[in-house]
C-alpha cells in the first residue's frame, strides 16, 4: 500500500479550515474522484470542497509547506488523465465555483468561476443575444475551468478559433497560495507580459483558476446546415481544401471516414448513403442573405467534387437529424469493438488527406480497426484505434498509436489539438518539442511550482523536471 502523502498537522489544518463536511478521506469520496474520461484510476488520499478563493489560497500554503500534491479537478471529462492523481495528495474538487458572476453587455464578456458547465453559459448568453463560441462535444458536462486549462476547441474552431482567443483575464491561485489576477476586460491591454496565456492549456500544472474573463460575441442571425457524401476521403478532404480555396469560412467541418460510417449506420440505421467514403457536415451561420450565398457556394465545391449525395436541412428538426451521425459515433464504436484508444491529432488543413492515407496504411499494417473523425475545417482528426481486449491486441494498438504521432509529426502537425498531453501523451512529446522547447518549459514550471506539487506528473516525464534542475 503506498504511502499517505498527508500527514497529522497537514490534516489537523485542513479540516481546521474547511470543517469536516468540506474535508474527506471517506474511501467513497476518494474512490469517486479517482478517474476521469480514460477509465484509468488513481486514488488520491483525500479529497477537499473549497468554497472561495482565500480557501483554495489557504489549501495551497499548507499543501506547499508539507509537500501534498494537489490536484485541482473540475467535471472530470478530460481524455488525457489529467484530473488523475498520480502521485496521490488531495484532489481539489472545484464545483462550489459554479457561478456566472456577470455578463456585461456593453463590452461583450462575461466573467464566470471555473465549475460552469459550457452548454450552461451558452444557454444564459443567448438569452441575451450573445455568443460564447468553443464548444467541445463534451459541452454538456465539460467545465469552463477545465476548457481553459485544455485550451478546448470545438466544433466552431475552424471560424471562430478555439478558448484562447476568448479568454481575456483570469484569477489564479499559485501553488504558494499567491493569489494573482491576469489581464483585463480592456481588448487593448499590453501592459507587462501576457501571463494570461501562460495559463491557458496548462493542465492544472501552474496554478488553480478561480475565476475567468471571457469575451462574447453577437449571436449570428441564423445558420444553415448540409451534409455531403464522397466516395474517398481523399476528394472529401479535397473538397474541404476547396471550400476554403473559396474564401468561404464555414461555422463547422466536421468529417466521418469509411468505418465511422459503417459504425454508425450499423447501431442507429439513419440511413446514411451506402457505400461511401466520406461524409462531411457543414454549417455556415451569420446575416440570413450572406448565409444562403455561402450555401449555394458550398453546394457547387462539392458538386465539381463529385459528391454523390448532397442534403440540405430547411428545418431545425432536419439540421438536429443531420447532426445525429456525427455526435453518435462514440457509442457505435462500442459494437465493433469493446475497447478503443482516443486519440486527437491536428495537421495543416491542407494535409488532411495524406495523414488519413497514412492511418490507413498503419490500421493494415497492425491489422487493426481504425475509426477516424473530427473537424476537418482545422485538419483535426479524432483517431480511434480499436481493440479487443486482449494482451496481444492491445499491444498492437499501442504501436499504432506511436506510428501515427510520428506520421503526424513528419506532416507538420501535433500530437494534441484539444485534448491535451495529461499522462497519456507525455513520453511522446520529445517528438514535437526540441531540447530548447523542453528546457524552457521546464524552467517556468520550476519557477511557478519549485516544489513539484500542483498537479505532479502530468505533461512532462518525471526524468525532464529532475534533469532540468539546477
Amino acid at each position: 500500500m503506498e504511502k499517505n502523502m498527508i500527514n497529522n498537522q497537514a490534516r489537523a489544518s485542513l479540516i481546521q479550515l474547511l470543517g469536516r463536511k468540506r474535508y474527506s478521506e471517506s474511501m467513497e469520496d476518494r474512490i469517486s474522484y479517482s478517474y476521469d474520461a480514460t477509465r484509468q484510476r488513481k486514488i488520491p488520499d483525500a479529497v477537499v470542497f473549497p468554497e472561495n478563493v482565500t480557501e483554495v489560497s489557504k489549501i495551497m500554503k499548507i499543501a506547499t509547506a508539507h509537500r501534498i500534491p494537489v490536484v485541482p479537478r473540475g467535471s472530470g471529462s478530460g481524455l488525457t488523465g489529467g484530473t488523475l492523481p498520480v502521485k496521490g495528495g488531495i484532489i481539489m474538487v472545484m464545483n462550489h465555483f459554479n457561478h456566472i458572476v456577470e455578463i456585461d453587455q456593453e463590452n461583450l464578456l462575461v466573467i464566470v468561476e471555473p465549475a460552469v458547465i459550457n452548454a450552461e453559459l451558452q444557454r444564459e448568453v443567448e438569452k441575451v443575444g450573445l455568443f460564447y463560441p468553443p464548444d467541445p462535444a463534451s459541452m454538456d458536462f465539460c467545465s469552463i475551468g477545465g476548457n481553459i486549462a485544455e485550451n478546448a476547441g470545438g466544433m466552431k474552431a475552424v471560424k471562430y478559433g478555439v478558448t484562447r482567443d476568448y479568454v481575456m483575464g483570469l484569477e489564479v491561485v499559485l501553488p504558494d497560495g499567491q493569489i494573482v489576477h491576469t489581464g483585463s476586460k480592456c481588448i487593448k491591454d499590453v501592459v507587462g507580459y501576457n501571463l494570461t496565456q501562460v495559463f491557458v492549456g496548462s493542465e492544472g500544472t501552474l496554478g488553480i483558476i478561480t475565476q475567468a474573463i471571457l469575451r462574447l460575441l453577437p449571436q449570428p442571425e441564423s445558420k444553415k446546415t448540409m451534409t455531403a457524401a464522397f466516395e474517398s476521403m481523399t476528394i472529401a478532404s479535397k473538397t474541404v481544401s476547396d471550400i476554403i480555396k473559396n474564401r468561404i469560412i464555414p461555422t463547422t467541418i466536421e468529417f466521418m471516414d469509411r468505418n465511422a460510417i459503417h459504425a454508425v449506420e450499423s447501431k442507429f440505421h439513419l440511413g446514411l448513403p451506402k457505400g461511401i467514403g466520406a461524409l462531411l457536415l457543414i454549417e455556415v451561420d451569420g446575416d440570413m442573405d450572406q448565409i444562403d450565398k455561402q450555401a449555394r457556394q458550398i453546394h457547387e465545391v462539392c458538386r465539381s467534387n463529385q459528391t454523390i449525395e448532397f442534403r440540405t436541412a430547411k428545418t431545425d428538426s432536419e439540421r438536429e437529424e443531420l447532426w445525429k451521425a456525427r455526435r453518435t459515433i462514440p457509442a457505435s464504436m462500442l459494437k465493433i469493438k469493446p475497447l478503443r484508444l482516443n486519440e486527437d491529432i491536428v495537421v495543416p488543413r491542407a494535409r488532411l488527406p495524406e495523414i488519413i492515407e497514412a492511418i490507413n496504411r498503419i490500421a493494415e499494417k497492425y491489422n487493426l480497426i481504425i475509426v477516424n473523425f473530427g473537424h476537418a475545417g482545422d485538419g483535426n482528426v479524432h483517431v480511434n484505434v480499436l481493440m479487443e481486449d486482449e494482451a496481444e491486441e492491445i499491444k498492437r494498438a499501442h504501436h499504432a498509436v506511436e506510428d501515427i504521432f510520428v506520421a503526424t509529426i513528419a506532416l507538420e502537425g501535433r500530437i494534441s489539438g484539444e485534448h491535451g498531453i495529461g499522462v497519456t501523451k507525455r513520453e511522446f512529446i520529445g517528438l514535437e518539442l526540441g531540447p530548447a522547447e523542453l528546457f524552457l518549459s521546464a524552467q517556468l514550471k520550476r519557477l511557478l511550482d519549485p516544489g513539484n506539487i500542483l498537479n505532479p506528473g502530468k505533461i512532462f516525464p518525471d526524468e525532464l523536471l529532475s534533469r532540468n534542475k539546477k
